[in-house]
Order: C-alpha cells, then structure tokens, then sequence
C-alpha cells in the first residue's frame, strides 16, 4: 500500500489528534491543523514531530488556511493524498435563543470550514487525477432528539451531508471520492467527563472510542470503491434507540 499524504483539520485533540495519530502509526504522511497555536504545538511534539509530521496553524473557515495547508503538503510530500476534513464545535441551545452572531459560529467552523478547505485543496487532487475527501458529519441530520436542542450545529452539519454528496457526484469522475464519516457520541474533551451518560442513545449502550472514527477513516481513505457514502460509526445510534 503506496505512503499517502493526509491533512487533518482540527487535529489538536479529540478525533483529529487520533486520525493523525493512526495514518502516522501506518507510515503515511500527515500534515496536522487547527486555530490554537500552543495546543497544535503540543501535539505536533506528542505524535513525535517526526520528518513524515508537518503543521499549519489556522482558521479553517479561511480559505487562505486551507491554501497553507496545501502549500505545505507540496513542499514537504510533493501533493496531497487524503483531506480530512474534521475541524467542527457542537453546542446545545433552544432554537428561539439561537440569534445570527451563534448561527455563524457554526455555520463559520463546520460549514465554511469544510467548504472553503476543500476548494482550496481539490485542484491540487484534480491535478493529480485523484484524491479523497472525508468530512466529518453526524448521525443526528438524521437522528433528532428532542433532549437535545442543537439546531445550529445539526443545520451546519446537515449541509456538510449535502455538500459531500454533490461532491462526490462532481468529481467522481474524476476519481476524487468525497465520503462522510458520521460519529456517535466519542469519548473526546468536547464531550468532557460526561460522554458516558449518553450511553443510551446507542443500541451498543456504550459511547465510542476515538480510534473507532480514526479506523473508519483510514479504511476509507484506503478503499479505491467508497464514494458518495454516509458511514455512521455511532455503535447503532443512526439505526435506533433504547427505549429505557
């Protein structure tokens, strides 16, 4: 299996830090992001800050971030391989105290994040005849719980969904697949010390592992007939629930 190049947004803990870690674990180059410069860093020293790691400190919801990523991944790999597109916040908050200033932080983040970063990096790949794209979704665009009142980021989200669809019919042809990999609830800081009592809303009644995404990930990233896919990785979230 030839050595890629991956870049992942928002890899400064959680998900990301983990999908870096597992392509890096399997010999493949990784150029690592996100906005906050002392935690990147941090990181970057972690995973080993080896000749096969590189960094990019910036706002997703720049294209110009996304264009450093790029320059990067030339100068050091020669191209780029696989963009993950993982960078995303989630928040809960009642639809009528949602005003435009909120809306924007996830539509900013999420939406535009992934949008303007894969514009930015895509020619790249059209160059190279070839590429994969993978966004990070979720299973509640389709899964909605009322305990749970999260409009603005399951809007952003949705859209994503939407977008790597399109996507992927776009450039199929082209052989660039755009897939979404959609995470139940993932033992990461954003969930804090709480993540385990959402084990209910899981049929598997246990909350995932962030190696669990890393691992789909990587499959798909490796898999030359995934495009177009919503891949949920949500211990059966997207399929039901527990009624207890």
């Amino acid at each position: 299996m030839k050595t890629q190049t991956i870049i992942v947004t928002g890899a400064s803990s959680g998900i990301g830090k983990e999908i870096a870690r597992h392509f890096l674990k399997n010999g493949d180059n990784v150029i690592i992001n996100s906005s906050t410069a002392e935690k990147l860093e941090e990181v970057y020293q972690e995973l080993g800050a080896g000749g096969n790691l590189a960094k990019v400190v910036g706002d997703v919801k720049n294209k110009t971030t996304g264009e450093q990523l790029l320059s990067i991944a030339i100068e050091k790999f020669g191209g780029v391989d696989v963009l993950v597109n993982n960078a995303g916040i989630y928040e809960t908050k009642p639809f009528l105290e949602v005003d435009e200033a909120y809306l924007d932080r996830f539509l900013d983040t999420n939406l535009k994040g992934t949008f303007f970063t894969t514009q930015a990096i895509l020619p790249q790949m059209l160059k190279q005849s070839g590429g994969v794209i993978i966004n990070i979704g979720t299973p509640l665009v389709n899964h909605a719980l009322a305990g749970a009142a999260s409009t603005a980021p399951i809007a952003s989200k949705g859209a994503i969904h939407a977008l790597t669809l399109q996507l992927a019919a776009e450039f199929g042809k082209n052989n660039i697949r755009v897939n979404v990999v959609a995470p139940g609830v993932i033992r990461t800081p954003m969930h804090g010390d709480s993540a385990d009592q959402s084990a209910g809303l899981h049929l598997l009644n246990r909350i995932g592992e962030a190696e669990d995404v890393a691992e789909m990930v990587y499959a798909i990233a490796k898999n030359n007939f995934i495009n177009g896919a919503i891949i949920n990785v949500d211990g059966g979230m997207g399929a039901g629930h527990n009624l207890n």
